[in-house]
C-alpha cells in the first residue's frame, strides 16, 4: 500500500513538471462554458481573447509560478478554480498562496529589504502606493506594459475600464499596480427597521426629524442613542444602535487609517486623499512628506482627529454590544448578521455576501435582504470636496527582484484573472467590483435587489469619495503600525484621546525625520518642517482645522430610497 502511494506521488510530480497536453483552446472552450459565464463579452470575444493568453503563454508553459494574496472570498476563488483554469489554458503552472494580510506586508517587505524572490507576484493594497513609488522596488507598469513586458499585455486589458486605476497611480502618472477586487467601507443599516411607522413616529417625536440615513455624525449619535436606550429591545431581542470593535490589535489601526479621520474631516479638499493634508494627517509639499504633528503642518493631533477619536471611543461605550470592545475587526464583522444591530457607521462591502445568506435573521422569506448599505455619515470639520470614506483596492504588484520571465508569467496570470472574459463570473463569487463595465451589466441590474445597495453605490457618481491611503503615506508597513498601538492607549483610558494623538503624530514625525536621513526615497522622500507654534498653521485656511465651538450640529438624514433614485438621475445625465 505504501510502495503504491510512493509511485502514484512520483507520477503527479512528473505530470506537474511537463508541459500539459491540455494546454489549448479545447481547454478554453470547456472553461467558458462551464464556468465562465456571465460575461461581458460574448463567446467569441471570450474564445479570441484566450487565444491570445494561449500564445503569449508559450515561451513559458511548464514554469512553477507563485503568486500570494490575502484570504478574502475572491481570491479563494482566483486561488481554487482561475489558477487550475489558467494551468489548464495556458500550461503556465500556477500556486497562488492566501495568508493574513499583515503576512502579505512583511512577505513584501521581506523581498524588498533582501531582494530575495519570493513570490513572483503579490496582490497587496494599494495602500502602499505610496512606498511603491518612492523606494524603486515595484514594477512600474506603465513603464512595463509599453516596454518590457509588452510582448505580454494583453490587447484587451482596457485600462481604463478599472474603476480604481487613479489609487493605483503615483504624483508621476505612472501606473504601479492593477486593481484585482475593490471594496467600500459604508454605512450599514436596517431597512426594515427604519421604514417601521412606529418607529419613525417615536424618532420623530423626540428628535424633531425623520428617521432615515444620516448625512452627519449628529444624526448617526441621535440614532445610536434611540435605538439603544429608546428602543431597546425588538421582537424579544435586545437590541443597540452601534457596532465596532475595540480589542488592542492590528485590525484596530485598519478602523482609523481605513479611514476614520476622513470621515469626521480631518483633513484638507481635493479627491482621492486631500491635498495638501490627507486622512492620515500628513501634510505633503509637491511630493515631499513635511509633517504629521500640528507644529509641522499637519494633522493627525489636530482638533477634528482628537474628535475623531473621541466619538469613535463614546459611541463604543455606549451604544455598541458590550463584548464589542473586546473583539478583533474579524470577529465583530459578523455580528450585523445576527439581527440585533440598528446599523454601523464602519461597515465594509466585502461583508454583503455573507449578509445576503438564506436564512440568517437579516435576510427575508424571499431572500432580499432587510438591510441596505448607503454613503457613510460625515463629521463636523468635513467640507464639500472632501474624500468620505476608505476603499480597498487589492492589486497586483510586481517587483523588480522578482526575474524578466517569471515576472512575465506571473503577469499573464495577473491579466487572466481581472480579464473580461472571467471579471464578470468573479465579480458576482467575491462581490468586489473592480471594471466598470461590469457593475453595469445587465446581470447586475437583476441581481441589484439582492445586495443591500451594493451595485446601485458602484453605479453612482460617489463612489470616487471613497479611497484608499494616498501617496502621502511614503512607508506605509512602518507607519500604519503605529495606529493601533496609540488608539488602544486611548480605548483602554491609559492615554487621553488628545495625549494618544499627540503620541502618534510625534512617533509618524519620528520616522519621517529617519527616511528623510536615511535618504533612500529619491526627490520625493520627506523633508521635515521645522517645528513652530501650532496656532501659526490653526490659523491657516485647511488642515490643520481649529477647533469648532459646535462639533454637535443639528442632525440631518436623507430616505434612502430618494437617495438612491438621485444617483440613478445622476447617472442618466
Amino acid at each position: 500500500m505504501k510502495r503504491t502511494t510512493v509511485v502514484a506521488a512520483t507520477t503527479c510530480v512528473a505530470m506537474l513538471s511537463a508541459t500539459p497536453a491540455w494546454a489549448d483552446m479545447a481547454a478554453a472552450e470547456r472553461w467558458i462554458d462551464d464556468e465562465f459565464q456571465p460575461s461581458t463579452l460574448t463567446r467569441d470575444q471570450q474564445l479570441a481573447e484566450m487565444d491570445w493568453f494561449i500564445k503569449a503563454a508559450e515561451p513559458f508553459r511548464g514554469m512553477q509560478i507563485n503568486v500570494v494574496s490575502e484570504t478574502i472570498t475572491t481570491h479563494e476563488y482566483e486561488s481554487k478554480v482561475l489558477a487550475k483554469a489558467f494551468t489548464e489554458i495556458t500550461g503556465i503552472q500556477i500556486t497562488h498562496d492566501l495568508i493574513g494580510e499583515g503576512d502579505v506586508i512583511e512577505k513584501l517587505q521581506t523581498q524588498m529589504q533582501s531582494g530575495r524572490n519570493i513570490y513572483d507576484a503579490y496582490i497587496n493594497d494599494s495602500d502602499l502606493i505610496g512606498t511603491h513609488f518612492r523606494y524603486d522596488q515595484v514594477v512600474a507598469l506603465s513603464d512595463w506594459m509599453d516596454g518590457e513586458g509588452q510582448d505580454v499585455t494583453s490587447p484587451t486589458l482596457d485600462i481604463d475600464d478599472f474603476m480604481g486605476i487613479s489609487f493605483t497611480t503615483g504624483p508621476d502618472d505612472k501606473i504601479y499596480q492593477l486593481p484585482d477586487q475593490q471594496f467600500a467601507n459604508l454605512y450599514w443599516f436596517r431597512y426594515d427597521w427604519f421604514t417601521d411607522p412606529d418607529l419613525k413616529a417615536r424618532f420623530k417625536d423626540k428628535y424633531g426629524y425623520d428617521l432615515g440615513v444620516p448625512v452627519n455624525w449628529s444624526a448617526y449619535a441621535d440614532i445610536a442613542e434611540f435605538f439603544t436606550n429608546d428602543v431597546g429591545e425588538i421582537d424579544g431581542q435586545r437590541v443597540y444602535g452601534h457596532m465596532d470593535y475595540g480589542k488592542k490589535d492590528p485590525s484596530l489601526g485598519w478602523r482609523f487609517t481605513d479611514a476614520w479621520l476622513s470621515m469626521a474631516g480631518a483633513g484638507d479638499t481635493g479627491i482621492p486623499n486631500g491635498l495638501p493634508v490627507d486622512e492620515w494627517g500628513i501634510r505633503v509639499e509637491g511630493c515631499n512628506p513635511v509633517g504629521s504633528s500640528v507644529s509641522r503642518g499637519g494633522a493627525a493631533n489636530g482638533p477634528a482627529a482628537v474628535f475623531a477619536l473621541t466619538k469613535y471611543i463614546d459611541w463604543l461605550k455606549a451604544y455598541a454590544p458590550p463584548e464589542a470592545a473586546g473583539m478583533t475587526f474579524s470577529e465583530a464583522g459578523p455580528i450585523p448578521a445576527q439581527g440585533n444591530v440598528a446599523q454601523q457607521i464602519f461597515w465594509y462591502t466585502a461583508f454583503t455576501a455573507d449578509m445576503a445568506k438564506d436564512g440568517i435573521p437579516v435576510v427575508d422569506e424571499n431572500g432580499e435582504p432587510k438591510w441596505r448599505m448607503a454613503p457613510s455619515p460625515r463629521g463636523p470639520y468635513w467640507e464639500d470636496g472632501m474624500k468620505l470614506g476608505y476603499q480597498d483596492a487589492g492589486s497586483w504588484t510586481l517587483m523588480t527582484s522578482t526575474p524578466v520571465d517569471r515576472r512575465k508569467a506571473a503577469w499573464l496570470y495577473a491579466q487572466f484573472v481581472t480579464s473580461k472574459t472571467v471579471s464578470l463570473r468573479k465579480t458576482h463569487v467575491g462581490l468586489t467590483p473592480i471594471r466598470d463595465s461590469d457593475i453595469r451589466h445587465e446581470s447586475f441590474t437583476e441581481r441589484a435587489p439582492l445586495l443591500g445597495g451594493l451595485v446601485e453605490f458602484y453605479r453612482s457618481p460617489a463612489r470616487v469619495q471613497w479611497t484608499p491611503t494616498g501617496t502621502n503615506v511614503p512607508d506605509y508597513p512602518k507607519l500604519a503600525q503605529l495606529w493601533w498601538q496609540n488608539v488602544a492607549d486611548a480605548v483602554t483610558g491609559a492615554k487621553t484621546p488628545q495625549e494618544a494623538m499627540d503620541s502618534l503624530a510625534e512617533q509618524q514625525d519620528n520616522i519621517l525625520a529617519r527616511l528623510e536621513r536615511a535618504g533612500i526615497q529619491g526627490d520625493c522622500g520627506p523633508r521635515l518642517n521645522d517645528a513652530r507654534d501650532p496656532e501659526y498653521w490653526l490659523s491657516q485656511p485647511g488642515a490643520p482645522k481649529p477647533r469648532l465651538e459646535n462639533e454637535k450640529p443639528q442632525g440631518q438624514t436623507v430616505d434612502y430610497d430618494e437617495l438612491v433614485q438621485s444617483w440613478q438621475d445622476a447617472n442618466a445625465q
